[in-house]
């Protein structure tokens, strides 16, 4: 009989289950590799593993005349483990294979993966080396826009990859911060992960605590009222305003400074006292799609497309991007006599992101690293 026993390098060693570690005690052991990182762990339990070149017929001819343990390589092992299987189906009296987790993946685990990848980036990929919080502050913007963008259009496919093109840029950003020292504002990725737990918490006393509340409304009342006490705690102040971001985009942050002034309870007429010339006009148009319920720029980004025909693509900002890209289509099929007239700028921001990409994930980050560190050489575009 063959007993496969499998890892993840995800877990610390030697925390294995009751399981495997039974069977590891009680039949001979083999392991492909004298590396694998559960050997020191064995060997404290007492416990020699031998190990043996992975050859799949010799593994199979042996479990064919005793029961041994098979310890898997961490990396899964799956090809390894199927060529074991078609070789013990080859014999004349083919050994039971079964396979014991000996840990298990916690949800999120996958995290620690990108952790890992982003630190070998920033130790040995030039371009990672040289990046700051400062240099980054485009594509952090970008990937958000990007996230934004597939949620509207209802491409749940794409936003498996744009999500994990938004969490680099926090593992970045993070791997960044710690370099410094704390007293100089320096933090890592767990300090990230407990402060925002830590928050949910606090802001979350009907989950976590013995509060009552009768539904959503009553808890985003409690989230801002938690929120006011937090930021006086700090020093912040009262301002109905305090913590609004300034330099967002003009659309929310008239948006956001009148969604505050209407939960501060303040009169229509204090909104609408916002001066004269394009910044009340643009203030007005922003209260006006509120009241219809609207997302302030629904009537610019989010247009739908109008079906295909002589009336061209839809409203906003996506019919003129469609006229746009249609004209410049239009200019490569009739070659350079009718090029623009303007010449194209360079690229000095993200590179544009090329149609018909798939979701991606970590392998997808390391393929498209371009500086050699993890077996590509080349490129520098680093949108993602």
């Amino acid at each position: 009989m063959l007993i496969i026993v499998t890892s993840s390098p995800r877990v610390a060693p030697g925390l294995l289950t009751h399981r495997a570690w039974e069977v590891l005690r009680a039949h001979p052991v083999l392991v492909g590799s004298p590396g694998h990182p559960l050997l020191p762990h064995l060997a404290e339990a007492g416990i020699t593993a031998e190990t043996v070149a992975p050859d799949p017929e010799a593994v199979a001819r042996r479990a064919a005349a005793e029961t041994v343990v098979w310890l898997a390589a961490q990396d899964g092992g799956e090809e390894f483990r199927a060529a074991v299987a078609a070789a013990a189906r080859a014999l004349p009296e083919p050994p039971a294979i079964e396979t014991v987790a000996g840990s298990h993946d916690l949800p999120g685990a996958r995290l620690l993966d990108l952790v890992r990848v982003m630190d070998r980036l920033r130790s040995n990929c030039p371009w990672d080396a040289k990046q700051t919080h400062e240099s980054l502050l485009p594509y952090l913007l970008e990937e958000a826009y990007e996230v934004t963008e597939t949620i509207e259009e209802g491409d749940h496919g794409a936003l498996r990859e744009e999500l994990g093109d938004l969490l680099l840029q926090i593992a970045f950003h993070a791997r960044i911060a710690a370099e410094r020292d704390a007293d100089a504002g320096g933090f890592d990725i767990d300090d990230v992960a407990e402060a925002i737990v830590a928050k949910l918490v606090r802001r979350h006393p009907h989950v976590f605590g013995s509060v009552s509340v009768s539904g959503a409304d009553e808890v985003s009342d409690n989230w801002d009222a938690i929120k006011a006490a937090e930021r006086a705690a700090k020093g912040g102040g009262a301002s109905v305003l305090a913590g609004v971001p300034m330099g967002q985009p003009a659309l929310s942050l008239a948006a956001q400074l009148l969604g505050r002034a209407t939960r501060a309870g303040a009169p229509p007429e204090l909104a609408e006292d916002v001066g004269s010339g394009l910044g009340a006009r643009l203030f007005a148009l922003v209260r006006e799609a509120q009241q219809a319920g609207l997302a302030p720029g629904g009537g610019v980004a989010a247009a739908p497309p109008a079906p295909p025909g002589p009336g061209g693509a839809g409203g906003g900002a996506r019919r003129l991007g469609a006229g746009a890209r249609g004209a410049g289509i239009a200019c490569s099929w009739a070659g350079p006599a009718v090029a623009p007239s303007r010449a194209r700028p360079p690229v000095t921001g993200p590179v544009a992101r090329r149609p018909g990409r798939r979701p991606g994930h970590l392998p997808d980050l390391v393929r498209r690293c371009g500086c050699g560190v993890c077996g590509r050489r080349g490129g520098t575009g680093r949108a993602g």
